[in-house]
């Protein structure tokens, strides 16, 4: 099992040392949001800076994944907007990620669909995101980067059913892989956590992990939800994953090192024995 944190979780730190202190708790790898303040895409230099941070990441033995969930980088005034369902720049953000993501050396790339516009109908919409999903996918193709694309509570691909249904779409093709973030299934999904890993696991390329409660999208440290991490952990090894298990807690940059340190902790002291 290898345990990773993600930036989002260090805003108020800079990247070099939110890497640092990762790699100093013992987290094994990083899942790294590309936003204004950390590795920003849109940033002159851009191929530079990338070389650089692989170079540091490998020196400090840190497995990687790029996500791509910034609220605000794209407009400042609407919160992850534009959509996979409006032209032009959500698209151009994903191909810009994948593009990150090869010369990172990242395990795989994440994203989601977000919200339609108000008034635009299902059919529409699945025809939009499939259009743009197809785009990222032969950009990805290209560059040997996997996809790992994540079901999210309110967005139009919510659930791992959901999700199946946009894989069969697209002709199911190879790039095209799931992202899971285990409160969500707590969140929404029908059924019980360990069923949804299992369901998940021939998909799976991409794990976010956090405590939440049923019906509340709200990611909460471990411990103060309604999970049981055991049977979840023991899921995953079962099921062959051997990726990143990437604490995502995006609301607690505030305490970042002592959340990181609690969240280490936990983890190892619920992986079940004979979990490597």
């Amino acid at each position: 099992m290898r345990f990773g944190y993600g930036t989002n979780g260090f805003d108020n730190h800079r990247l070099d040392d939110a890497l640092t202190v990762l790699a100093d708790l013992g987290y094994d790898g990083v899942a790294i949001t590309l936003d204004h303040h950390h590795l920003d895409p849109f940033a002159p230099g851009l191929a530079a800076e990338v070389a650089r941070v692989a170079a540091r990441l490998d020196r400090l033995g840190l497995g990687r994944v790029v996500e791509t969930g910034a609220r605000y980088l794209l407009d400042p005034w609407r919160k992850h907007r534009p959509t996979l369902f409006e032209d032009g720049p959500r698209v151009d953000l994903l191909k810009r990620a994948v593009a990150v993501a090869a010369d990172l050396g990242a395990e795989a790339m994440s994203f989601w669909s977000g919200v339609p516009p108000q008034g635009m109908g299902d059919d529409e919409a699945w025809r939009r995101l499939q259009d743009a999903c197809a785009e990222v996918v032969e950009a990805a193709g290209e560059r040997g980067v996997r996809l790992g694309f994540e079901p999210e509570p309110g967005m139009f691909v919510d659930t791992l059913e959901r999700y199946l249904e946009l894989r069969a779409r697209l002709g199911g093709p190879e790039e095209f892989g799931l992202t899971l973030d285990i409160g969500h299934c707590r969140c929404l999904e029908p059924r019980p956590v360990p069923e949804c890993v299992r369901a998940a696991a021939p998909y799976l390329v991409n794990v976010q992990i956090e405590d939440m409660r049923r019906g509340v999208h709200e990611h909460l440290e471990f411990g103060e939800g309604e999970i049981e991490f055991g049977p979840v952990l023991a899921a995953l090894s079962d099921g062959g994953y051997g990726g990143l298990v990437s604490v995502e807690l995006p609301r607690h940059s505030h305490a970042a090192v002592d959340v990181a340190r609690r969240s280490l902790a936990f983890l190892r002291a619920h992986t079940p024995a004979g979990v490597p």
